[in-house]
C-alpha cells in the first residue's frame, strides 16, 4: 500500500467517524483553483488551511498584539497569540466530544482574529472611526481577518482559503452572546460572499449573520469561553478587581476561577449540545454567563482606568493615517517602502491610499505602531 492509499483510508475512516451534523472535508470548496490542483497531498483540505494560516505573516504578528489590556509591564498578561490557541484548544474538545471536524475548527480558530490591529478593541474601534470618516465603508476585525486571507496575505495574493473557513472567521463575533448557536446550514458560498461584502458596507450587518457549519458555532461560543474568566484573572494581576468582587450569583453556579469558569461551561455545553444539530446551554449556566459578560464590562473592558489610557491613544492612530496618506501621495516613507511596492498591482490599483493606510496599520504590532509613531513625530533627541 502506497502512502496516497494510507491516506485516503485513514480520511475515509475519519469522516465515516464524524457527526451527521459536522462539515466533512469532502465538502470543503475553494474560491480559486489551488496552484497544484491535481497533485496528491497528505493532508485534509481543512489541515492545509491550518497549516497556511499557522505559517502567515499576520499570524507571526500574533505575539505582539492586544488582547484587552494594552502597554503593560508584565509578561504573564494574555496577549492575542495566546488567546487564539486558548480559542482553539477549547474549540477541539468540544469538536472533539460532540465528533465534528477538528480539522475546520482548527483552522478557523487559528485564523479568527488575524484582523485585530494594535491595541485591541479599542484599536479597531478607531480604525472604523477613520474609515467611516473618509468614505471607506466600516471597519470590523472579523471581516479584516478574512480580508488578510482572502486579499493581503502573499503580497495582495491572498492564500486561497477554503470557504468554510472563512465563513466561520467572518462569523465569530464573540462579543454576540446567545443561549442557542444553530447553523445556517442551507447558505451558499455566494451567500457567504454577499455576507462579507455588506460587513464592509452596512452598519451592524455582522450582528445578523450565521455560520454556514456547526463547526463555526463551536469556533464562535469558544471564542467567548477562551476569554471570559482568562480576562478576570489578568484584571486580578493588575489589581483592577479581586476575585471576591465577583456576585455569588455568578461564583454558584460557574465558579470564581479561568479553569473552574472553562469547565462548566464546557460541561454544560456539551450535555446540552449532544447529538443536536444546534449548541446550547442551560438557562442556568446561561444566565450566571451572561451576569458575568456584563460584569467584566462595567468592571473590566470600560472601566475608568482603562478607557482614559484609550482616549489618550485615538489621537496617534488619527495622525499615523493621516501621514501615511501623504506617503503614498509622495511615494515616499515605510508605507510606501515596506508595503505598498510589494503589493500585486491588482491590489495597488483597487484600493484607495485611505483603505490602503487603513489595511498598513491594521496589521502592525502593537510595538511596531508605537516605533512608527515615535520615528514619524517625535523628535529623535527626545
Amino acid at each position: 500500500m502506497d502512502l496516497s492509499q494510507i491516506c485516503m483510508e485513514s480520511n475515509l475512516k475519519k469522516e465515516e467517524s464524524l457527526s451527521p451534523y459536522a462539515c466533512k472535508t469532502t465538502s470543503a470548496y475553494r474560491l480559486r483553483t489551488e496552484d497544484r490542483e491535481n497533485e496528491f497531498n497528505v493532508r485534509p483540505e481543512f489541515f492545509r488551511d491550518a497549516d497556511r494560516i499557522l505559517h502567515s505573516g499576520a499570524y507571526t504578528r500574533y505575539m505582539d498584539k492586544t488582547q484587552v489590556f494594552a502597554m503593560v509591564n508584565n509578561d504573564l498578561i494574555t496577549h492575542r497569540g495566546l488567546h487564539v490557541q486558548f480559542v482553539s484548544k477549547i474549540a477541539r474538545t468540544i469538536g472533539k466530544n460532540l465528533r465534528l471536524n477538528e480539522d475546520l475548527i482548527e483552522a478557523m480558530a487559528l485564523g479568527h482574529d488575524l484582523g485585530h490591529v494594535p491595541f485591541g478593541h479599542f484599536g479597531e474601534r478607531v480604525l472604523n472611526k477613520i474609515c467611516e470618516e473618509n468614505n471607506i465603508g466600516h471597519f470590523l476585525h472579523n471581516a479584516q481577518s478574512v480580508r488578510v486571507l482572502q486579499t493581503l496575505e502573499g503580497n495582495g495574493k491572498g492564500l486561497n482559503i477554503t470557504a468554510q473557513v472563512l465563513d466561520g472567521i467572518l462569523c465569530h463575533n464573540g462579543e454576540m452572546l446567545e443561549k442557542k448557536y444553530e447553523p445556517n446550514y442551507e447558505k451558499t458560498v455566494n451567500q457567504f460572499l454577499d455576507e462579507y461584502e455588506k460587513c464592509w458596507t452596512v452598519k451592524g450587518f455582522d450582528k445578523t449573520i450565521r455560520a454556514m457549519t456547526l463547526e463555526g458555532c463551536v469556533v464562535r461560543i469558544s471564542d467567548v469561553i477562551a476569554y471570559i474568566g482568562r480576562d478576570i484573572e489578568d484584571a486580578i494581576k493588575l489589581n483592577i478587581l479581586k476575585r471576591e468582587d465577583i456576585p455569588e450569583s455568578i461564583t454558584k453556579v460557574l465558579g470564581n476561577t479561568n479553569s473552574q469558569i472553562i469547565d462548566k461551561l464546557v460541561e454544560d455545553l456539551l450535555i446540552n449540545s449532544y447529538e443536536k444539530p444546534y449548541l446550547e446551554f442551560s438557562d442556568e449556566v446561561f444566565n450566571a454567563l451572561k451576569e458575568l459578560l456584563e460584569f467584566n464590562y462595567k468592571h473590566i473592558y470600560n472601566s475608568p482606568v482603562k478607557q482614559e489610557a484609550e482616549e489618550r491613544s485615538q489621537k496617534l492612530f488619527e495622525m499615523l493615517f493621516e501621514k501615511y496618506i501623504k506617503d503614498l501621495e509622495n511615494k515616499t516613507g515605510d508605507i510606501y517602502d515596506q508595503f505598498y511596492v510589494k503589493m500585486s498591482d491588482d491590489y495597488t490599483k483597487t484600493n484607495s491610499y485611505a483603505k490602503i493606510a487603513v489595511d498598513f496599520i491594521a496589521g502592525m504590532t502593537d510595538n511596531y505602531f508605537i516605533r512608527q509613531f515615535e520615528k514619524n513625530f517625535m523628535p529623535s533627541e527626545f
